[in-house]
């Protein structure tokens, strides 16, 4: 099975070249304390038996400044992509994305909530970004949403996806879904969003893990999910180095989660749907 890590992150040894410079002015404690170059993570995936990934912007380290993820992915083109965190409201949005991917970015990010950032914003979806929204449409660029689902925030991604129906959004941690309380609770508030074609789920270590210990239960929240999205929206990313085990260890618990599922659904889920979403690795 080719696999695809859909979201990792690296960091440069190199401080000079590639400074610090975290959103909101601080780094995240994973940036700190267990950074991995570019280099790193290609020596664990080919221990792992990853074949390729997507380098998503840490934005708690390099804020707007993807130097970084672009010069990895400009080196390693068969086995890399880039995800760069961009600002949406800042002016000439259309512009500045057109810039971005001509120098190499596969995709981009945008930052709502996080380690350092602990309260959730809404201007992901304000008018003001509608210039990004459309241009990113308009080229089909994949847009990594880091968000959190809930009671706020659902009913303004709706908002945004019926307003940019062609928008193609990757859910970062499939919106941090409380999975291990009610596993059916949880899926309900994610299919609920699937009639948006363009809206694609990221499944990661944040929700596999819950998912893990609920055991056979698991089956509560992805087949509903898979039955609303289908396996092609829905896309394994391990979160490494954010993520505190080892690469292998998030591989094979997203192995162990997804064990019951028909090899053509795992296939989808664990790598045929980032290659379909990001072209380049497709091609390499």
């Amino acid at each position: 099975m080719h696999i695809v890590d859909s979201h990792c992150h690296v960091l440069a040894a190199d401080t000079d070249a590639y400074p610090r410079a975290p959103l909101g002015g601080k780094q995240s404690v994973w940036a700190t304390e267990r950074p991995v170059t570019a280099d790193e993570l290609l020596a664990r995936m080919d221990e792992t038996g990853i074949a390729q990934a997507v380098l998503v912007q840490a934005t708690t380290a390099y804020g707007y400044d993807n130097s970084y993820v672009l010069d990895s992915a400009a080196r390693w083109p068969d086995r890399f992509v880039a995800v760069g965190t961009f600002d949406p409201i800042a002016d000439d949005a259309d512009r500045r994305l057109g810039d971005l991917t001509a120098q190499g970015l596969a995709g981009v990010r945008l930052f709502t909530t996080g380690s350092t950032v602990t309260e959730q914003g809404l201007w992901f979806a304000d008018e003001a970004t509608d210039e990004f929204w459309s241009a990113a449409s308009r080229e089909g660029i994949p847009v990594c949403l880091q968000l959190r689902l809930g009671e706020d925030t659902s009913p303004v991604l709706a908002g945004l996806l019926s307003r940019h129906p062609d928008a193609v959004v990757l859910l970062d941690h499939c919106g941090y879904p409380e999975v291990r309380s009610s596993p059916a609770s949880a899926a309900e508030g994610l299919t609920a969003l699937a009639k948006h074609p363009g809206l694609h789920l990221k499944l990661t270590h944040r929700t596999l893990e819950g998912l893990d210990d609920l055991g056979e239960r698991a089956m509560e929240f992805l087949e509903p999910l898979i039955e609303a999205y289908g396996a092609d929206r829905i896309a394994w990313g391990s979160n490494c180095p954010a993520a505190e085990q080892p690469l292998q260890e998030l591989r094979d618990l997203a192995e162990r989660v997804l064990r019951p599922l028909p090899d053509d659904v795992r296939a989808d889920i664990l790598g045929g749907t980032a290659r379909r979403l990001y072209s380049a690795l497709g091609r390499a």
